[in-house]
């Protein structure tokens, strides 16, 4: 059986390099379940990190997030931080942990994706990425040593290595050529990361990046490559960006098979809850996405029966919680009719309660993954929610 530990339940005082154990591997799927130990706390896995971009989760505050939805880890953003407050704010106020008042662990993606995103606005070459910026137009240039120091000074327990995300549609040769750059890349990041140390007193992790668009000839060099740094642990990207959904489900497949097995995997930008249980059916422990808190502002909330959007009518004098099985303080609290009233009403309240919500619903989901992996049914857990899940009632 699998222990039960107290989460993040104190900092520790002397500092060490992160660990991850293994505590179960299911006999039936590539599943397993694990602990990941940082400075500022333990993460069981599998797990899902809450997206805060700009250094907060959008619409939900840290005392909320760890006492309502017990998150355990927050992904913040590279890119958008370093426009906004900018790196002098940070510093001063002892890196983002202090800055946002958040005292668990934290990711730090290194604006790679976002840079890609800017595709009108940024021009790539082997120095680095230019790119102007989405607040003022103002001219920017990332190279991995540049963003290794901002990651430092942002100061996450676990970093993210600069690469360049290639579009899910890109033809064999960009993508051979993208994947040169990102492995070039990657080697000027753990020499820079190597030649410098924390700012605040605990121990950061850089996790290098899998890239390779959907081209499994590409795909086996870059997991190759990447297994062979040695890092603490491993990340997945450039999936979820166009591809076809099976697709996307064979690539994981063949990467987690060249991937070491005693090292976290981290699965980018992903997903769907009929995403998440076939990710970890492949042996992936680390999520983050938007998708909970974004579809939650457009009325888009998830339930244990399905996907309900309450801006339909019917919802209009649905005095039911959003999902009876639901243990959050919204499902306990209000009714279906009343936060739809309060969309409708354009009442910032609504995009609170919905959600904390969503992202209390993900939270139980990987929960709920883990202690069937714990009894040793996960497969049966799978085949049960996933077409369940996936549904629009």
């Amino acid at each position: 059986m699998v222990s039960k530990p107290v989460v993040n339940s104190v900092l520790f005082h002397t500092f060490a390099v992160m660990k991850f154990e293994l505590q179960y591997n299911d006999t039936k799927t590539n599943a397993r379940a694990g602990l990941i130990t940082t400075d500022h706390g333990v993460i069981e896995t599998p797990i899902f990190m809450p997206v805060g971009t700009q250094g907060a989760v959008k619409a939900v505050h840290m005392p909320e997030l760890k006492d309502d939805i017990k998150a355990q880890i927050i992904l913040g953003n590279t890119y958008h931080l370093y426009l906004r407050p900018g790196l002098d704010i940070l510093e001063k106020a002892g890196g983002l942990h202090k800055f946002n008042g958040w005292d668990r662990p934290i990711l730090t993606d290194s604006g790679g994706f976002q840079v890609f995103s800017l595709s009108e606005n940024r021009k790539l070459r082997e120095e680095g990425a230019e790119f102007r910026s989405h607040i003022d137009g103002s001219k920017h240039l990332f190279t991995p040593e540049k963003v290794m120091d901002i990651e430092r000074t942002i100061g996450a327990d676990i970093i993210m290595a600069f690469d360049e995300c290639c579009p899910g549609d890109a033809e064999f040769d960009y993508a051979k050529q993208s994947l040169g750059l990102t492995e070039r890349w990657l080697d000027r990041c753990f020499k820079r990361f190597n030649e410098t140390e924390p700012k605040y007193g605990y121990q950061q992790s850089l996790f290098p990046i899998v890239q390779g668009c959907v081209y499994p000839e590409l795909r086996i060099r870059a997991a190759e490559n990447v297994a062979a740094k040695g890092a603490d642990g491993n990340a997945i990207g450039g999936l979820a960006v166009g591809e076809p959904t099976e697709k996307m489900y064979e690539m994981i497949e063949l990467v987690n098979g060249i991937l070491p097995k005693d090292k976290p995997r981290y699965l980018m930008g992903v997903g769907t809850p009929a995403n998440i249980l076939n990710a970890v059916e492949r042996g992936v422990d680390l999520f983050d996405c938007v998708m909970p808190s974004r579809n939650a502002r457009h009325g888009h909330l998830f339930t244990s029966k399905g996907i309900i959007n309450l801006n339909n009518k019917k919802y209009e004098t649905d005095m039911s919680p959003i999902d009876e099985n639901c243990g959050c303080p919204v499902c306990r609290n209000y009714s279906r009719a009343y936060i739809r009233h309060l969309l409708k009403s354009q009442e910032m309240l609504s995009q609170r309660l919905a959600v904390m919500h969503n992202l209390w619903f993900y939270n139980h989901l990987m929960e709920d993954i883990r202690d069937a992996l714990d009894r040793g049914e996960f497969a049966r857990f799978k085949a049960e929610k996933e077409i369940i899940l996936s549904t629009r009632i």
